[in-house]
């Protein structure tokens, strides 16, 4: 315990030493289409395009979704309604005409002298953000260890309509950085604990694409994209991700067995597709959408980052998602916000059955072998989600509570997890003088396919030694997420893990999470 306080310790002030000076020296934007404010922080990084309704696209990462600090001001006990203001020279000036309006300001940057607001204007919106995830396990797991990793992220959207004249929709770029290490390794556990940790620790492509609403009826986007944006992806609640209120990433971004058992792009990778989205109302209520993926086993090696190629490829991810969305047009006034969405796939990849991934439960090798792995053309699954605002404050609309809920569904022949439920209750307005905090509680239930389960049980019962029957692994996360500025979330919490590794081969862990997003 003593060595792990002191590396814990070093952890959390390299953290906090990277949240107060990393910013001073990288300015960098995150271009989005909704309003700036306060970040949100894990698909993995998390964090991928969502919609705060299924016709509104936006342009956003999976793991920081920036919202005003105030987007409707709370009646006062007289009736009068009042706001936090930003000075008008913050918004004019390179620097800020005080600390307090620098706290104040929609992002840490400010308006730049007036540029970025000129820059928009003209169909140009530059931005950045800086997410980390660090945690360590104090208790259970094989070792206790203390990680750290984070990411930057730079995007450039252009409005071609501003720029041109014509209505030739939106061209998007974001590019994406991650450094550090996962602390998932030493647990071991199924789904990383840090959802910024993965796809490489590079520098890379993450979108570059055309998004074009041809009428109010159907909407398409073609490039370098990831599934993660558009299928099976967050519903959005006060410009937030309402998934990536956590740090796991079982939870961040979507349901994570989706990628574990399928072809699915998850951010930051990009893949060549495609996706087609229809209104069959011309409006946001109902939803109908396919895509096509290039599905490519090898996009998050290291040196894949700026990989734009069908190289590699052994299939195609074909996803399809039906939706219907109820409430007002913003999450402060008209009827509360419900969303269903149901979805499926078919990859048409050829790969191995579940038995190939015996060795990931720790099977020695000798027993291998014994195992009837066979080749797999084409897997399929689906999925169910449901999310509601439960309530808002009638005092102050910008405090209410949300809920979601998930199954996911994978092929009992190749699904390594065919059955995975996640859920999740975020209340936002914690105490009187914190309307932007949050307080959420999480969970996220998977079973490892049943067929290696009974495998390893046979293995036991003709007196194989080191075999362990893989069964599942849950966990559940408490966090709190403090937002001192619009434009800045600190996200301490913890995470409790069963069956770390699918297995009960180790310790429960606890986990001791510290978060930290910043908008640009």
């Amino acid at each position: 315990m003593g060595k792990f306080g002191q590396d814990w310790t070093k952890g959390l002030l390299t953290a906090c030493a990277m949240t107060m000076v990393l910013p001073g020296v990288v300015s960098v934007g995150h271009a989005q289409t909704t309003p700036a404010g306060v970040v949100d922080g894990h698909q993995k990084a998390a964090a991928a395009t969502s919609t705060a309704t299924m016709g509104t696209p936006q342009t956003q990462t999976k793991s920081i979704t920036p919202v005003p600090l105030l987007v409707k001001p709370a009646p006062t006990k007289t009736g009068v309604e009042t706001a936090a203001k930003t000075s008008d020279s913050t918004e004019n000036r390179f620097f800020p005409a005080s600390f307090h309006d620098w706290l104040t300001q929609s992002t840490m940057t400010g308006d730049w002298g007036g540029w970025r607001t000129w820059l928009t204007d003209k169909g140009i919106n530059i931005g950045g953000h800086y997410l980390e995830d660090s945690a360590g396990n104090p208790m259970g797991g094989r070792t206790k260890a203390v990680r750290y990793a984070d990411e930057f992220g730079i995007n450039v959207d252009f409005n071609l309509k501003k720029l041109t004249g014509l209505n030739l929709g939106m061209f998007h770029t974001l590019i994406t950085a991650r450094q550090g290490l996962g602390i998932g390794a030493t647990l071991p556990a199924m789904d990383s604990p840090q959802q910024i940790f993965g796809s490489g620790e590079t520098v890379r492509l993450t979108r570059l694409s055309w998004e074009m609403p041809w009428n109010k009826y159907v909407t398409t986007e073609v490039g370098e994209i990831n599934t993660e944006n558009d299928f099976e992806q967050s519903s959005v609640y006060w410009g937030m991700s309402q998934y990536c209120q956590f740090e796991s990433n079982a939870i961040c971004g979507m349901p994570q067995s989706i990628a574990m058992n399928s072809g699915y792009g998850w951010y930051p990778t990009a893949h060549p597709g495609a996706w087609v989205k229809f209104y069959p109302a011309g409006n946001d209520h109902y939803l109908v959408q396919f895509g096509a993926y290039s599905v490519d086993p090898v996009i998050s090696n290291t040196h894949n980052g700026w990989k734009m190629n069908l190289h590699d490829a052994t299939g195609t991810y074909l996803p399809f998602q039906l939706g219907w969305h109820q409430g007002g047009k913003d999450d402060y006034s008209g009827p509360l916000q419900t969303n269903i969405k149901i979805g499926g796939y078919w990859d048409t990849s050829e790969v191995s059955d579940v038995y190939s991934h015996l060795g990931s439960f720790g099977v020695p090798a000798q027993y291998l072998i014994s195992a009837p792995s066979e080749k797999v053309r084409g897997r399929f699954g689906g999925w169910f989600q449901f999310d509601r605002m439960l309530q808002r404050d009638q005092g102050d609309p910008n405090r209410g509570t949300t809920l979601f809920t998930s199954f996911t569904w994978g092929d009992p022949r190749t699904s390594v997890a065919p059955y995975f439920i996640t859920w999740g209750i975020t209340r936002k307005g914690t105490f009187r003088d914190r309307p932007n905090d949050t307080i959420s509680i999480g969970m996220k239930m998977l079973w490892v396919n049943p067929k290696l389960t009974i495998w390893a049980r046979q293995m036991q019962a003709a007196g194989a030694e080191g075999i362990n029957k893989p069964s599942g692994e849950h966990a559940l996360e408490l966090n709190y997420g403090w937002r001192p500025t619009p434009w800045l979330v600190i996200r301490p919490g913890a995470q409790y893990i069963w069956s770390t590794g699918g297995t009960n081969r180790y310790k429960n862990p606890l986990l001791l999470d510290f978060e930290t997003g910043i908008t640009f």
